[in-house]
């Protein structure tokens, strides 16, 4: 390479803003009777374009171990409690924080089927900072989440 080359500069590519709001969703599955089941999407996007993922489905079973934290997540991103109902066909919208919390909830507490252990870890992920749910939360879907997700339920209940 010479030197008339090595000076020459490189067109790079310009980044643009992009006018997105990350948040969450909440889509209501029915189930048997007046059951539901949730999923809950993490999404980016304004009201035209959205782009959406999942990140965890709870059965109707799960959703009734986690019905407080979910209605308390309700309640925080500015939502009656009433408004999660099995009949319900629009998602919920939740505010990041309280998306992120709640997902952080639903990702540990999936698997645990003592009602004890699954009180304890949703007040330890309560009593958290939001620094803190978001550091978990980027750990519990990353790359080894499942080793993530058993370090915190280790953390966080005495199991």
């Amino acid at each position: 390479m010479t030197a008339q080359q090595r000076a020459m500069p490189v067109p790079s590519r310009r980044l643009a803003a992009v006018d997105g709001v990350r948040g969450f969703r909440l889509i209501v599955q029915p189930g048997r009777g007046e059951t539901y089941g949730l999923t809950i999407e993490e999404t980016y996007g304004g009201a035209g374009a959205v782009l959406a993922t999942t990140v965890v489905t709870l059965t109707p079973q799960q959703t009734g171990r986690v019905v407080d934290a979910l209605f308390a997540a309700m309640k925080r991103s500015g939502h009656r409690p009433s408004v999660l109902t099995f009949t319900r066909k629009a998602p919920i919208r939740l505010t990041e924080p309280d998306g992120v919390r709640l997902a952080l909830i639903l990702l540990a507490t999936q698997p645990i089927a003592k009602h004890q252990r699954v009180r304890a870890l949703i007040a330890g992920i309560n009593a958290m900072s939001t620094e803190e749910t978001y550091y978990w939360y980027s750990k519990c879907i990353g790359v080894d989440a499942k080793r993530a997700r058993k370090a915190l339920r280790t953390l966080l209940s005495d199991d």
